[in-house]
């Protein structure tokens, strides 16, 4: 028994991050054909947000824009929100807290949202000064009775300084804070989170005691265009197995996941595989990693 992927969605289509969440979110139901009210808990895991928002939960702003439980009646059903921000990792942080929900069957099925955007809502392609992409993603997961399925997500957090950093300077923002972000990525931060991340996906293979890298698809978290490619021959993971999103316009951030699965589902590439190994680093440096069993109609699921 486990949790599985039952569709994703994705979108690029506006310059907001709730936008692009709620399309997102939107697309993986119609997929799926999963009406609003089959989703019990929808988690936001972006981190970048339109305006510097701080309240109200950016989770119940791309609920509203997906259309999910926006009935009121007495007997209407329900659907639980809420932010869980972790950087680059929160959409593996978020799958752990999924699996909890759906293995006491409180919820027919969690649906994870991930989408970053500058602040100023003006820009959709990474820049020197804020290296992420506008985007939104979503993954729908539902329990399955199948081994197929996400194992345990392993988590690492390394030491020293952060090697990324977000802030709104208070100092210098004046009266333009809402559309301002500063972003500090240290010299090393490549090779910092290419060191945690390596430690997080040796823990999930060896917990799993899965051996057939051969049968196994790579998809990482994308701080640098190359970073996938680099754990790949870290793991003994061949280049050809590494899956990754669209960077055309950059590092979609807390996107990067799921929106490489979108992709290689769509481009049909996954059919020579039997598991991926998804691994996330980011800020921290922290890293997160989980082995992900491939249904038998992966091919279908996006």
């Amino acid at each position: 028994m486990g949790v599985r992927i039952k569709s994703v969605g994705i979108s690029r289509d506006t310059q907001s991050s709730v936008e692009n969440s709620g399309r997102a979110a939107k697309q993986s139901l119609e997929r799926a054909g999963v009406r609003p009210d089959q989703v019990g808990v929808l988690i936001n895991a972006g981190v970048f947000r339109d305006s510097n928002t701080v309240e109200p939960a950016v989770s119940a702003l791309i609920q509203k824009a997906a259309g999910i439980g926006l009935e009121y009646a007495k007997d209407d059903p329900r659907t639980f929100s809420f932010d869980l921000m972790n950087g680059a990792t929160g959409v593996l942080n978020a799958v752990q807290v999924a699996t909890a929900i759906l293995a006491t069957g409180s919820a027919e099925h969690v649906l994870i949202v991930a989408g970053d955007g500058h602040p100023s809502m003006t820009r959709s392609a990474a820049t020197d000064d804020f290296p992420y992409a506008t985007s939104g993603a979503a993954l729908l997961l539902e329990h399955t009775d199948e081994p197929d399925g996400f194992g345990r997500v392993h988590t690492v957090n390394g030491e020293g300084t952060p090697a990324v950093e977000a802030y709104v300077d208070t100092a210098t923002m004046g009266s333009v804070g809402r559309g301002v972000m500063t972003v500090v990525r240290e010299p090393d931060f490549a090779d910092r989170l290419l060191s945690v991340a390596i430690e997080a996906a040796r823990a999930a293979l060896a917990e799993s005691g899965h051996s057939d890298l051969a049968g196994t698809a790579l998809i990482a978290s994308t701080p640098t265009a190359e970073f996938p490619k680099q754990l790949a021959d870290a793991l003994g993971i061949s280049q050809n197995s590494v899956r990754t999103p669209d960077l055309a316009d950059g590092d979609p951030h807390t996107a990067a996941l799921p929106q490489a699965y979108d992709r290689a589902v769509v481009a049909d590439t996954m059919k020579e595989f039997t598991h991926v190994l998804f691994v996330a680093a980011g800020a921290g440096p922290s890293a997160a990693a989980v082995l992900y069993r491939l249904p038998a109609f992966a091919g279908a699921v996006a």
